[in-house]
């Protein structure tokens, strides 16, 4: 039985969803443009994909609580912070939790390759473990492969903090500092990752996941990836458009002292290059003589 789906803002992952779910299910979307009423759309929904910025979860949450059905399911597959600093599973905690169902969809999805019907993998992080049933239906048939984990917390800190340190790649490969470095790059990273997550009590191996491991690699590597490119363009003196939603953690991340990121010297050196962009180089190479003091 087709499920009735309502697909939440209409960019690169909005196109990529209904790409994947169109010929399956009653897909129906809704961003600013659209001319009919939201609270309309969403009272006959089953599932309702967020494919909005994480800025925009609070507003539209507070405003189709009242209006989602018995038993329906919000997704999001946002990963930044808004202006509170608060994640996607944040805010659905914040204004659903204890009447509707909520969860989080992370990994490697790469909206352009999704659109070519490659393959793209995800944990899914769900407030009410039975809705995987929900989400197998939803996703059966098509190349998006999703496997259930339960540290919605961990999981959602993974995915953020992975666009931070892909910046960090792309800046050393512009610097051609070697694939040597890669490594170095992938084992702090992951070590970083795993001692944050667990500073606000989630699992330590979670970032050993799709959210996590699986999307810094595709994010570090992948030429069609904002921060990696960003990273290469901050190494080479291109100071004119830095943003993304890396950044925006980062500066979510200080202004609200969510965690002392001082304690995490990878994390402390791509916030400083992205905060104070110059001598990029002369940068790193006083991260890597701290290394030497061992």
């Amino acid at each position: 039985m087709k499920l009735q789906v309502l697909i939440l803002g209409y960019g690169e992952m909005g196109h990529a969803l209904e790409y994947l779910l169109a010929d399956k299910h009653n897909v129906r979307i809704w961003s600013l443009s659209s001319h009919t009423m939201l609270e309309e759309e969403v009272a006959g929904a089953q599932v309702i994909l967020f494919c909005l910025p994480a800025n925009a979860h609070l507003e539209i949450t507070r405003r189709i609580a009242g209006c989602l059905p018995a038993g329906s399911l919000c997704l999001s597959i946002a990963k930044g912070l808004d202006e509170s600093g608060l994640m996607a599973s944040q805010v659905f905690a914040s204004v659903l939790s204890g009447r509707h169902h909520y969860g989080v969809v992370y990994g490697p999805m790469i909206s352009e390759e999704m659109r070519k019907g490659r393959y793209a993998f995800a944990d899914v992080s769900l407030n009410n473990a039975e809705d995987f049933q929900t989400v197998r239906r939803l996703f059966q048939g098509s190349k998006l492969i999703c496997r259930q984990v339960e540290d919605m917390s961990g999981s959602s800190w993974s995915v953020i903090l992975k666009n931070v340190y892909a910046i960090m790649f792309g800046i050393s490969d512009e610097l051609k500092l070697g694939d040597n470095m890669r490594g170095h790059l992938m084992v702090t990273a992951l070590s970083e990752l795993s001692a944050i997550v667990k500073s606000f009590g989630a699992e330590a191996h979670t970032p050993f996941s799709y959210a996590g491991l699986g999307d810094l690699v595709t994010t570090a590597t992948s030429e069609n990836s904002h921060h990696y490119e960003l990273g290469r363009k901050l190494a080479s003196g291109e100071y004119s458009d830095i943003s993304g939603e890396g950044v925006h953690s980062i500066k979510m991340i200080e202004k609200f002292h969510l965690f002392d990121s001082r304690t995490y010297p990878l994390f402390t050196l791509v916030s400083d290059i992205v905060s104070v962009p110059e001598n990029v180089k002369n940068k790193v190479e006083t991260y890597l003589g701290q290394l030497r003091t061992w």
